[in-house]
């Protein structure tokens, strides 16, 4: 994918309207654009005309959850040289973890089986480009 191209996935549900209790339709959207990640939610009743559009950085586990469920996880690749020095230091910047987790995190990458969102996996595969590492992020082929 290329460094500069949005990547984002999206969801439609319904789900109970927060202002009259009817079945209002609702949309989330996570997009990775200009290196950061954010998300999207607009909810529209056709019942009483409410409407409400909620935006943010990390993604509610909620949405997160829905997205994984309708588009499958997507996983991070690297080469299998990759210095895990390297590896260990982007994954810290950009998950915010420590060092003691960040080790399970990369033992996970190193085997093909880290996985989230497309948008959160192909941020880590442009982070690790920049610093050198051939990264990749995509879903599994089916067999």
């Amino acid at each position: 994918m290329g460094t500069n191209r949005a990547v984002f996935e999206s969801v439609a549900y319904s789900a109970r309207c927060q202002d009259c209790g009817g079945r209002a339709q609702w949309w989330g959207v996570q997009v990775l654009e200009g290196g950061r990640l954010r998300w999207d939610t607009e909810c529209s009743c056709t019942a009483c005309g409410f409407t409400l559009a909620v935006c943010g950085g990390e993604l509610p586990a909620g949405l997160r959850s829905r997205m994984l469920a309708e588009h499958g996880s997507a996983r991070l690749r690297v080469e299998a040289s990759a210095p895990n020095a390297v590896v260990m230091r982007v994954l810290r910047a950009v998950l915010g973890v420590g060092l003691g987790e960040v080790r399970a995190v990369l033992s996970g990458v190193l085997a093909g089986t880290h996985s989230g969102t497309l948008p959160e996996m192909e941020l880590l595969a442009r982070r690790l480009r920049a610093a050198g590492i051939d990264a990749v992020a995509g879903r599994p082929s089916l067999p």
